[in-house]
């Protein structure tokens, strides 16, 4: 069964239940820790009664600085909502790894984003290097995979669209907050991904909710394309997709035709007055919630919890 890591101002906990217990490490990074999963064996089997969890401050489990990269476009439902049909080409882009923050940390809206946007994503925290040239079967997972977080991929639409890029607009900071927990696997713990289940709620009401079988490059080919060009080393946080529901969505197949012909500027214009219309889009004040869990709790990656605000 899996091992959820908790990383606090304190160190590094392991959670049972409720409660947590403290890790005897010296471990400054994820890496670290990972070097050292002995003493997190230790701690998950301590016959101490811990402390609530309740009673603690979760700092994003994935530390900084770190290699973030992130899969485009890798679940159906997400593919029809924006507009691409036929086979999608496994695509990736990378964020700052400055955007990572806590489960429980405010998503700060810089002032000039008005179209702010979530998405759900498993992520994979690489245990071991993986170098360029790796080809990773099903059943290597284990060998390079050590555990499983959550993400949120907070993107701002309208610095995404008009600038043809994700860079930046995924890389503000706050813009990946990760954890709370960093589920440590076992190598039979990989057969369940497949039923693992992705829900993000804003302010109560669920947005987005979908498991793994709808994906569409799973994670052993998903390293296997990634180094072909791109080396990860232990620590390092692969963003794996999000499914269907985001508040972006592709206009209509008319209104995308008419779309071409006209100026850049104009067209831009046109779209973000509709796209002032939708609901959708995170404001100031809304809170957002994620989970991603088996439903039998085997794997549970935790709850977060983020209000958004606007920069100061």
């Amino acid at each position: 069964m899996s091992t959820n890591v908790l990383r606090t101002p304190d160190g590094w906990w392991v959670v049972r239940n409720e409660r947590a217990v403290c890790i005897e490490t010296e471990a400054a990074t994820t890496a670290d820790l990972l070097a050292d999963r002995e003493a997190v064996r230790e701690a998950a089997v301590s016959g101490e009664s811990g402390t609530p969890v309740a009673d603690l401050v979760a700092l994003p489990p994935v530390t900084t600085p770190c290699r973030v990269v992130a899969q485009m476009v890798n679940y159906r439902s997400h593919a029809q909502d924006s507009g691409f049909t036929g086979d999608i080409p496994p695509t990736f882009f990378r964020k700052a790894s400055g955007s990572v923050s806590g489960p429980h940390d405010t998503i700060v809206r810089p002032a000039h984003v008005h179209f702010l946007d979530y998405e759900v994503e498993l992520g994979l925290v690489m245990g071991a290097t993986l170098p360029v040239g790796t080809v990773v079967e099903e059943q290597d997972l284990p060998s390079y995979v050590a555990g499983l977080v959550l993400t949120n991929d907070v993107s701002a639409r309208d610095v995404q669209l008009t600038k043809t890029q994700f860079y930046e607009s995924k890389s503000y900071p706050t813009f990946t907050p990760t954890g709370p927990y960093l589920a440590l696997l076992e190598p039979e713990d990989f057969d369940r991904l497949i039923d693992l289940r992705l829900r993000l709620s804003v302010n109560g009401v669920t947005r987005q909710d979908r498991t793994l079988a709808d994906m569409i490059v799973r994670p052993a080919q998903a390293l296997t394309v990634l180094a072909r060009f791109q080396s990860l080393d232990p620590g390092d946080l692969l963003l794996t997709g999000t499914p269907g529901g985001t508040a972006l969505k592709a206009p209509p197949k008319p209104v995308e035709k008419i779309a071409t012909l006209l100026p850049p500027a104009l067209k831009w214009k046109a779209f973000f007055n509709g796209q002032a219309k939708n609901p959708l889009y995170l404001r100031d004040g809304d809170l957002v919630t994620a989970t991603i869990a088996t439903p039998d709790g085997w794997i549970d990656l935790g709850e977060q919890r983020t209000a958004v605000g606007a920069a100061t």
